[in-house]
């Protein structure tokens, strides 16, 4: 069924993640969860209070998009990169390039590997990613598909709400510039300034 996620897969995932979850915690592995999220001078505000009466306003016009491309983990150790273009396979392998290059020496250590969960989109299950996975392995990144439509497994999609519904500032829509600066001072921010339940 197009467009539908499977039942058995979700839950079976479910049990995975809480395996994964576990190794982590006893310090067998590291985990990490990967998404890509776009913002732009168009608020994001599902819904405001106001006095009676009144009527509040907000700049909104169509502007070039951020695109940021985000590795989080339950800890909020965080690792970004952000591209003014259309995320596509391209952006996709460099980011996992630049995560693999920095986790290396790491992994070269400890030996400890880490396994980052993403979803299904074209871009990260294209033949150019695809190709890349054996190189990303020897790093000690581990790529792992979680099923199609299955966003709650996947907790960095609350760090993208955070920022759109609660942490951005009203007054970044003003230009496209503000708004560029008032996200990326936020993800400067993930894990000290800006924290995340994710219970």
């Amino acid at each position: 069924m197009k467009g539908r996620r499977d039942p058995h897969a979700f839950g079976k995932e479910k049990e995975n993640q809480k395996a994964l979850q576990s190794m982590a915690d006893a310090g067998l592995i590291d985990l990490y969860y990967f998404d890509e999220s776009g913002f732009a001078t168009v608020p994001a505000v599902p819904y405001a209070w106001q006095p009676v009466g009144t009527a509040l306003e907000m700049p909104s016009f169509k502007s070039r998009r951020l695109n940021v491309l985000g590795f989080l983990s339950k800890g909020q150790a965080p690792f970004f990169r952000h591209t003014e273009g259309p995320v596509d396979t391209r952006q996709a392998v460099a980011a996992f390039e630049a995560f693999a290059s920095r986790r290396a020496p790491e992994y070269a250590v400890h030996g400890r590997p880490c396994v980052v969960n993403l979803d299904n989109a074209s871009w990260h299950t294209s033949r150019a990613f695809s190709e890349r996975l054996d190189e990303w392995a020897k790093c000690g990144v581990v790529v792992h598909y979680l099923p199609p439509y299955s966003p709650e497994l996947n907790p960095i999609e609350i760090l993208w709400r955070k920022i759109k519904y609660d942490w951005l500032p009203m007054d970044c829509y003003a230009s496209y510039q503000r708004m560029k600066s008032a996200v990326l001072d936020i993800l400067d921010g993930i894990g000290s300034e800006y924290q995340i339940s994710f219970v």
